[in-house]
């Protein structure tokens, strides 16, 4: 075979990521926080750009019909979940090369607007390939991030994940709870009993001593943790008032013992911690500001609609740049002049699409999640990534990042959009599939219910499953039994007729 230079014509497809593509990706997956400071970066690089200092007063729907000549486009409210806005922006469809072709000479005089109002408040840089010194010392450790990695390697059913977080938001200063479980439970659709459950679970949680009602529950919590709570300290628990007034002469009759005993028992108690959440209070603390904001309506349906307070308002100044246009500049300035406001025009644009196609999303999520909202996190349906991009014409990654640190504000509770998706068990004959979270939390509730004389086996379960309308295999009853760490039925009846907690 001879070796020597030849043509040849090849055939081949590539993605090609555009500049306003990137960007458009960046500020799609953006928290509110994140976004704010990029656009305050943007604001000091590009002179085109100017922060709207306006009262932003007016609806966001006209606000939105201000955005430029194109602004028939604009994103529109969402009064009820059975609309859709017009625009959304979808990474693998939304912006292609001819996007970038903008006429730089037809918009050469007034202002084009995006109605969105900044907030002042600023968050971790968008690129996660960098990181500074403020970044690092705002991501210090909190409470909440303390707890909630521990939840995350918790085995709990969504219904319960979502009434832990909600317990975690209540917590005062001093780690103990501050809510009433009565109106926990109404808020949340649960019971108190399925509350008072999770909560057993999380004050296992490190450090020992939190999501105490009292101080006693606090200092019992810590000594259970150490294997030092027996009925002799307790005893000197349920005195602390005596110990308060060093009534000593008392309380060594109330614990039944003798003075060194006491002495080694007071010196124990007061190695504890009163408020155990204290350890916490250098970190930085914040609060979750939601994206959308959905209300009820007189009708009876949602009302969906965008925070304006988490979206940035810039302006292009058009006069300034015409100016600079026309003016006796060199060409290397024209130039720059140029690519600031082709960066500006795209920036103006992709903020609109992104909070457009936020809207689309949550939009979507509260239309298929109806019956969670009204009735309480046992209604949680089946939900995947796809369902959403079928509905809203998006691809799965679009659907995916827009849930990604989006929050929604909701009559029960504040909670991010990825914790509306979970999968489903298939039921067959063209019945509705059944979350299996939703099953797990059924099955956890018998579990609970079930008197010392009548323990249920999983045969018993799936039975029961069956008989309201869910149809799961035995295999799959144990699964999901042994995920939520609950004992067997040979266990259970033994553990029961001894009176013991299971292990």
């Amino acid at each position: 075979m001879a070796i020597g230079p030849r043509l040849a014509l090849r055939q081949s497809q590539s993605l090609v990521m555009t500049p306003q593509l990137q960007q458009a990706i960046r500020l799609l997956q953006l928290s509110a926080a994140e976004l704010v400071e990029y656009v305050d970066q943007e604001l000091e690089t590009n002179p085109l750009l100017e922060r709207d200092e306006s009262s932003g007063e007016g609806s966001l729907n006209e606000a939105m019909g201000n955005a430029d000549d194109r602004s028939e486009e604009g994103m529109n409210i969402v009064d009820s979940v059975d609309e859709q806005p017009d625009v959304a922006i979808d990474i693998d469809e939304g912006l292609t090369e001819n996007d970038a072709a903008y006429d730089t000479d037809s918009d050469a005089t007034g202002s084009t607007m995006v109605s969105v109002e900044s907030s002042s408040s600023s968050g971790g840089s968008f690129d996660d390939m960098q990181s500074d010194l403020e970044q690092t010392l705002s991501e210090a450790e909190d409470l909440r991030s303390h707890l909630e990695g521990q939840l995350s390697l918790t085995t709990m059913s969504a219904s319960d994940r979502l009434i832990a977080t909600a317990l975690i938001d209540s917590l005062d200063e001093s780690g103990y709870l501050a809510s009433d479980f009565d109106a926990l439970a109404d808020q949340l659709g649960a019971s108190v009993e399925s509350i008072e459950s999770v909560l057993e679970t999380l004050q296992k949680f490190d450090p020992a001593g939190l999501f105490a009602r009292d101080l006693k529950e606090c200092l019992v919590l810590q000594l259970r943790d150490r294997n030092r709570y027996d009925p002799v300290i307790g005893a000197l628990i349920d005195n602390l008032d005596l110990l308060a007034k060093r009534d000593f002469d008392q309380l060594k009759t109330r614990c039944n013992v003798d003075t060194e005993d006491l002495r080694d028992m007071i010196e124990e108690v007061r190695a504890l911690d009163p408020k155990p959440a204290l350890r916490f209070e250098t970190s930085v603390s914040y609060t979750v500001i939601p994206d959308v904001i959905m209300t009820p309506t007189p009708d009876g349906g949602w009302r969906v609609e965008l925070n304006a307070e988490t979206l940035p308002k810039v302006l292009i100044n058009n006069q300034y740049y015409s100016e600079l246009s026309q003016s006796g500049t060199s060409k290397e300035e024209k130039t720059f002049v140029a690519e600031k406001f082709q960066s500006a025009t795209w920036l103006v644009r992709a903020l609109e699409q992104r909070a457009t196609t936020i809207l689309k999303v949550s939009t979507a999520l509260v239309a298929k999640q109806d019956a969670f909202f009204r009735k309480g996190v046992t209604f949680l349906k089946p939900l995947i990534l796809k369902d959403i991009a079928e509905d809203t014409e998006l691809h799965e990654s679009t659907v995916s990042r827009v849930t990604n640190n989006k929050f929604i504000a909701t009559p029960r509770g504040i909670y991010e959009l990825k914790y509306f998706f979970s999968h489903g068990l298939t039921q067959g004959d063209g019945e509705e599939a059944t979350s299996a979270e939703a099953v797990r939390h059924r099955i956890k509730k018998m579990v609970d219910d079930e008197p010392v004389d009548a323990v249920l086996s999983d045969d018993q379960i799936v039975d029961k499953l069956r008989q309201n309308g869910v149809k799961v295999a035995r295999r799959t009853v144990a699964k999901y039994r042994e995920s939520l760490k609950i004992p067997s039925s040979v266990q259970r009846r033994r553990q029961k007729a001894n009176d013991l907690p299971p292990t």
